[in-house]
């Protein structure tokens, strides 16, 4: 079963190199992490996942890499300057700032009062300046989203690929967001990576198409192996929905098993219909009651249909998902603990194959024994091009195992005596054993068909 609470994904965090505070020794800064060696593998396996499955394998998307500072007319026009912003309220009494918006019967979380402000807009956005001299002409921000990097650069991707709609653009960046309240580990944090997708298309194929992006962000999850008990999809209300879309599904997991009802559910990614909004916004020319809409723009973002003869601006589909959430949900999902051989609790984390920051794990039975050593080096030596493999000889084999499965490998090799031809089983000379994290079987391979024993079972 999955992490019963955050506590147990945070203390696993910490323990075996996933997550680390943010500059530690110095007391940390609020809400910010460092993924450390195996979390890094994670988190970049995740990105990795996303970018194969809605670029690498469809004919219709293409990549892109935006810078972070823009020219800050673009928030002006995006709205963002005017209206990305959360409602803010401090506490008279125990002087908290929370965000309105998620307070529970109007009270302090913190102390339970009811002695608030008055709610107040706070602007989410990092405020820089660029060059030596700070003034409201070097005023600069750091991008909230990646999305804008993609509205800005349609038009050149749409004529350097020469495509045709329905198409899309994908983009995995830093994105920064001064958040009230941030916390819950990585769950909300004030700098964080975005996974984003902008699918432009006809008015027409807007409803078709955003139901399609919805069951493949869907699936995309259950593929690798989240339970379906854990995700689901929640219609955002009109109240809810931001003012440029027509339609938005969230995909929810259920981040806080602790709590009761629909509490324990949090957003893991948004999949928006966003209209002809953004484009439009960052035209030059466009109308809206008689007045132009961007007098700023060098460009028209409208779209010319060859076939009809007719121009206009494409309607935007945007799944929108981060990756340290999603790192966190595969995490929180794949969290198990067994009964050991000895009586005692051992954690498993069963991540899907290709998530997992380590593939194959190489131990020899012993480390005192050149032979052996020699062997389990090699076999870890070649399986490194194809696989993530590691060598350990730090403890007895058991120990060994078991922090392995601690840190979600889904394969462990052991070298022995039968491997070098010094066993007593004639039969198993020049032999490995393959042990599997999640069965805990073993099975024997002549060592000129590991490779390709595992590989085939780790890139399925």
């Amino acid at each position: 079963m999955p992490a019963s609470n955050m506590d147990v994904i945070v203390s696993l965090a910490k323990r075996r190199g996933f997550v680390f505070q943010s500059s530690e020794i110095y007391g940390g800064i609020g809400s910010t992490w460092d993924y450390g060696p195996l979390g890094v593998e994670l988190k970049n396996n995740v990105k990795r996942e996303w970018w194969r499955s809605v670029v690498y394998e469809r004919d219709d998307m293409e990549g892109l890499d935006a810078a972070i500072i823009m020219n800050p007319v673009v928030w002006v026009y995006s709205g963002h300057v005017e209206t990305f912003s959360d409602p803010l309220v401090d506490c008279r009494d125990c002087k908290a700032r929370l965000r309105a918006d998620k307070l529970v019967d109007g009270k302090c979380p913190n102390c339970g009062s009811s002695n608030l402000t008055e709610p107040r807009n706070f602007n989410l956005m990092f405020q820089t300046h660029i060059g030596p001299v700070q003034d409201e002409s070097s005023i600069a921000y750091l991008r909230p989203e990646t999305a804008q990097g993609i509205f800005v650069n349609f038009l050149n991707v749409l004529t350097t690929r020469a495509r045709k709609l329905p198409f899309g653009i994908a983009q995995i960046g830093k994105a920064f967001r001064n958040e009230i309240t941030p916390g819950n580990f990585t769950f909300r944090t004030r700098e964080f990576d975005q996974m984003e997708i902008e699918y432009f298309c006809k008015p027409a194929q807007a409803s078709d198409a955003h139901n399609d992006w919805i069951d493949a962000r869907h699936n995309w999850y259950l593929n690798l192996g989240m339970s379906p008990a854990n995700l689901r999809r929640y219609e955002q209300p009109k109240e809810e929905l931001a003012h440029y879309a027509a339609r938005t599904v969230d995909l929810q997991y259920r981040f806080f098993p602790e709590r009761e009802g629909e509490s324990a559910w949090d957003e893991l990614e948004g999949i928006a219909n966003r209209t002809d909004f953004d484009l439009m916004a960052h035209s030059k020319g466009p109308e809206k009651d008689g007045k132009r809409i961007n007098t700023d723009s060098t460009a028209d973002l409208s779209y010319f249909d060859e076939e009809f003869k007719t121009r206009f601006y494409p309607y935007v589909i945007e799944p929108s998902a981060g990756a340290d959430r999603a790192t966190l949900a595969f995490l929180m999902d794949a969290y198990s603990e067994r009964e050991g051989k000895e009586g005692d609790k051992r954690v498993v984390l069963k991540l899907h194959p290709r998530l997992a920051p380590i593939k194959v794990a190489v131990l020899p039975l012993k480390k005192n024994k050149p032979e052996i050593v020699a062997l389990a080096k090699k076999i870890k030596n070649d399986l490194q091009p194809f696989v993530r493999a590691v060598y350990d000889d730090t403890g007895a084999i058991g120990k060994l195992y078991a922090r392995q499965d601690e840190v979600g490998t889904p394969y462990c090799v052991t070298v022995d005596f039968d491997s070098i031809g010094e066993g007593k089983e004639a039969a198993n000379n020049g032999t490995v054993t393959i042990r599997d994290r999640d069965t805990w079987e073993q099975v024997r391979v002549t060592a000129d068909r590991l490779r390709e024993y595992l590989i085939d079972r780790l890139l399925k």
